[in-house]
């Protein structure tokens, strides 16, 4: 890879980098997904370079350092809420409460969902 090539890689990875943590901070899943795929080429190309040409990859690392934080963030807060919604579901669909005895019992609600109309 010539020099030219090498640095035009790295701009690419540093202006892409910038654009996935917008993406993130702005919560556009779809974004950060698009650019997964442009990501993978360019970490192809960057794989591709000989040892000694790695040390001008640092300032990368802290970009990628940083995205990872985020992109680990925003999971995690996509998983808290699968976890809400699947706790309202239950809620929805039936009544924990315990017995005398202290027992958990669970009583099904029967969601009906069906509206009744009157004359």
């Amino acid at each position: 890879m010539t020099a030219d090539t090498l640095q035009g890689t790295i701009d690419s990875m540093d202006d892409l980098l910038d654009a996935e943590r917008t993406a993130l901070l702005a919560g556009n899943i779809e974004e950060v997904s698009r650019l997964h795929l442009r990501k993978e080429e360019l970490i192809d190309q960057l794989n591709a370079l000989d040892a000694e040409d790695t040390a001008r990859l640092a300032a990368l690392n802290t970009k990628v350092e940083r995205n990872q934080a985020l992109l680990n963030t925003a999971l995690d807060g996509i998983r808290s809420v699968s976890r809400r919604l699947a706790a309202i579901r239950r809620v929805r669909q039936s009544l924990d409460t315990y017995d005398s005895r202290g027992c958990k019992k669970a009583v099904d609600l029967g969601v009906n969902r069906s509206i009744e109309k009157r004359a």
